[in-house]
């Protein structure tokens, strides 16, 4: 894991710790102990960004995109896996299509599923890509000094 240190200026460990600092909200949502568009949601929302983008700031990694983008990639994969584990407690009366999938629980549920694990891990992506260059213009105006070293 030496050359991941490398690549990112952090330990596998670390943005993996980081990763997870995002799924509890997703836990929380779940098992429907708090509602988006609320407060408490949005601290649950915005605090683990927070951190994320602090700590590699401060850590004044060379590329921190590809960072900020390989942790949300890692957290869209927890999304995903927590979202399947906490499937039946978010969908109790359970999910179904309709037309020629209509009655039939089986087809509609591997299909739901999956493209619910291709939206978690687009999630992580698409905030990785926003994150990663909110984090890279921060890291140019807090780390004038370092000049062009940063890379993306």
């Amino acid at each position: 894991m030496k050359n991941f240190k490398a690549v990112f200026g952090i330990h596998f460990f670390e943005m993996v710790l980081l990763s997870l600092a995002g799924v509890p909200r997703v836990i929380l949502h779940d098992l429907s102990m708090i509602k988006e568009g609320t407060f408490v949601n949005a601290l649950f929302v915005f605090i683990p960004i927070f951190i994320w983008i602090v700590y590699i700031l401060m850590k004044r990694v060379r590329r921190p995109f590809i960072t900020m983008l390989m942790l949300c990639v890692i957290y869209g994969v927890f999304l995903a896996v927590t979202h399947q584990l906490l499937w039946t407690a978010a969908f109790p009366q359970g999910v179904s299509l309709g037309g020629n999938f209509s009655g039939s629980a089986f087809p509609s549920e591997i299909i739901i599923r999956g493209f619910a694990v291709i939206s978690s891990l687009s999630t992580g992506v698409v905030m990785g890509v926003i994150l990663g260059t909110m984090t890279l213009l921060l890291s140019k105006v807090f780390y004038k000094d370092r000049g062009a070293d940063n890379e993306v």
